[in-house]
């Protein structure tokens, strides 16, 4: 085989430095992701992929939607977050979930209460 054909398998591993499992607690693809450097913030000794995820993190952004900006699989992209989580560069979060959520009845009474005034 030559390196034209390996390329699709190699640039994810050489990305990765070989390695195939976040460090830490798992990334769900609907976890929040956000980045904790101010924006004049820059971070040295980073790859041009971890750059990339902390810029598209400066704002709040989903697991799956920083795939889809980044062009990086999501396995290769939970690598790279837990790198960035352990030098706690991004803050990560679950999001909402219906058990989270406020009851029905006292989002009602916040509407009747808005209505009232």
């Amino acid at each position: 085989m030559t390196e034209q054909e390996y390329g699709p398998l190699l640039r994810p591993y050489t990305i990765t430095r070989g390695r195939t499992r976040p460090t830490g607690p798992e990334f769900d693809l609907m976890t929040i992701i956000r980045s904790t450097l101010p924006e004049s913030g820059r971070a040295g000794g980073l790859s041009p992929e971890h750059l990339r995820i902390l810029d598209v993190c400066r704002s709040a952004t989903t697991l799956v939607d920083l795939a889809s900006e980044t062009g990086l699989s999501v396995n290769v992209l939970r690598i790279l977050l837990g790198d960035l989580r352990d030098r706690g560069m991004i803050t990560a979060h679950a999001p909402a979930t219906a058990g989270r959520l406020p009851e029905e009845r006292i989002l009602l009474e916040v509407i009747q209460g808005l209505q009232a005034l």
